[in-house]
């Protein structure tokens, strides 16, 4: 029975470090007194949610942001909405995992070195579509610029899967391999 305790309180350690909570108090304190990231584990510190309000908040921003997503497809033919609303899609659906994980661990996972230069990829194309479509009022290069934002966020989401953009890397150079 001893060992049944053990493992339950492990595991609940286990699932705490997953969605970002706190296990261990001093470790906490000793974050806490850093400086390196002092605005971040305020912002943490203060934000503190249960597991069930992280939840909530992840179907919330998840849906709306599927929800813009989906919307998008309706002002398709005006770029410059599209581009809007498509990309408020995006940025509600990855911060819907900041829920779940916590800002601090998003941001950390995000700059990860596997993921860096995706992470980067998939920024910039959301700066662009947004440039292209509110400042540049271009349907062409916002269209273009859309179409790099797909593609961006399908190799960013990728990263998250283990071996996912090697073997999709492998599939379209056996694809258009010209050599017979």
């Amino acid at each position: 029975m001893e060992k049944m305790n053990q493992f339950r309180s492990s595991a609940m350690e286990k699932v705490k470090m997953l969605v970002g909570m706190e296990v261990d108090e001093e470790e906490a304190e000793e974050q806490n007194n850093s400086n390196s990231a002092a605005f971040i584990d305020d912002f943490n510190r203060n934000c503190t949610l249960s597991t069930k309000q992280r939840f909530y908040g992840f179907a919330i921003c998840f849906s709306a942001g599927l929800a813009c997503t989906l919307l998008s497809m309706l002002v398709f033919f005006h770029p410059i909405k599209f581009a809007v609303t498509f990309t408020l899609g995006n940025l509600l659906s990855l911060g819907s995992t900041a829920f779940l994980i916590g800002p601090k661990r998003q941001v950390t996972m995000m700059l990860d070195p596997v993921r860096i230069y995706a992470t980067a990829l998939f920024l910039a194309s959301i700066f662009i579509a947004l440039l292209c479509a509110l400042y540049a009022h271009n349907k062409l290069l916002t269209l273009v610029a859309i179409i790099l934002e797909f593609g961006a966020l399908i190799w960013y989401s990728l990263s998250y899967v283990p071996f996912a953009r090697s073997m999709v890397s492998k599939i379209f150079l056996a694809c258009f391999d010209t050599e017979f």
